[in-house]
């Protein structure tokens, strides 16, 4: 079985991130209004992006990572940008000038 991960943009710019095994069924509750309250009330719905993962450990490792995330450095994710991704990893700390 396959384990997708999905980014929606909502209507409002937030960004909407979860996974499933059925990722054409999900895709129709978020258009039915049935994938629950944080999407209904954002409508309309872009997907921005969707990966596979082999396991469902796998996947939701991946959702929590990117939900704790800004969204610039989800945004470099997206786009495969790992020197952006790297770069945004390290934040801004005391020591640093």
């Amino acid at each position: 079985m396959v384990f997708t991960l999905y980014i929606l943009e909502c209507s409002d710019g937030t960004l909407y991130i979860w996974h499933t095994d059925n990722l054409d069924r999900r895709l129709q509750q978020h258009g039915d209004n049935k994938a629950g309250a944080y999407t209904a009330s954002r409508h309309p719905l872009k997907l921005l992006h969707v990966e596979e993962f082999a396991t469902r450990i796998k996947v939701l490792t991946m959702e929590r990572k990117l939900k704790g995330w800004s969204r610039a450095k989800k945004f470099a994710y997206m786009a495969g940008d790992w020197a952006a991704v790297k770069s945004l990893a390290k934040g801004k700390h005391k020591h640093e000038p």
